[in-house]
């Protein structure tokens, strides 16, 4: 079924096919959990807010608009349950830590096996500064940085899913790069 667009399977799902539905999720899960893991910090979490986006939009498949892409409905109810967690999770005391890998089963890191010893342990602190230096901004910068960084999608589709116009997302990235950048000098770090 990859090569049936979204809103085919949307509309099978609709007539009750729960097969391209699945088809769906097979096809988000993976970025919408990567998502959310970079929001959240833990990948368990990021599992239970995926699963819950996914049951969202699942019980309002018959409200959804063909106008709209559905992987931009789907990141914006990520999002916002995403957002609600965190807020849940700072009442509660408990901290997040984001990781900047991109794929949280394999821990593929910045960090090339082949360098030499000392690069590669100079390339790791970078790495573990930019993480720390990433928890510490706003949430509203972070998403945008993952959104656009790790997510790599562009400044139109960050605003559908973050619901504002390109041009704030634009300036939103401008502050949450300044942010980092402070932060990791804050912290020592040096600056590529």
């Amino acid at each position: 079924m990859s090569d049936v667009s979204d809103w085919d399977l949307v509309a099978r799902a609709r007539d009750g096919d729960m097969d391209a539905f699945a088809a769906l999720v097979r096809r988000y899960e993976a970025p919408v959990i990567h998502f959310c893991a970079r929001m959240i910090g833990s990948v368990e979490d990021a599992q239970d807010v995926a699963q819950d986006s996914f049951i969202r939009v699942y019980r309002y498949l018959d409200r959804l608009r063909p106008d709209a892409k559905f992987s931009t409905v789907l990141f914006g109810i990520a999002r916002n349950l995403t957002l609600n967690f965190l807020r849940d999770s700072s009442r509660r005391g408990r901290g997040n830590t984001v990781s900047l890998t991109r794929d949280d089963e394999t821990e593929q890191h910045i960090v090339d096996d082949a360098a030499r010893p000392d690069e590669t342990a100079r390339l790791g602190e970078i790495e573990r500064t930019i993480e720390k230096a990433l928890d510490q901004i706003s949430a509203e910068h972070r998403e945008v940085l993952v959104l656009r960084e790790i997510q790599g999608m562009d400044y139109e589709t960050i605003g559908e899913v973050i619901n504002c116009p390109a041009g704030t997302v634009k300036s939103r990235i401008a502050r949450a790069r300044e942010q980092l950048r402070l932060r990791i000098i804050e912290l020592g770090g040096e600056l590529l």
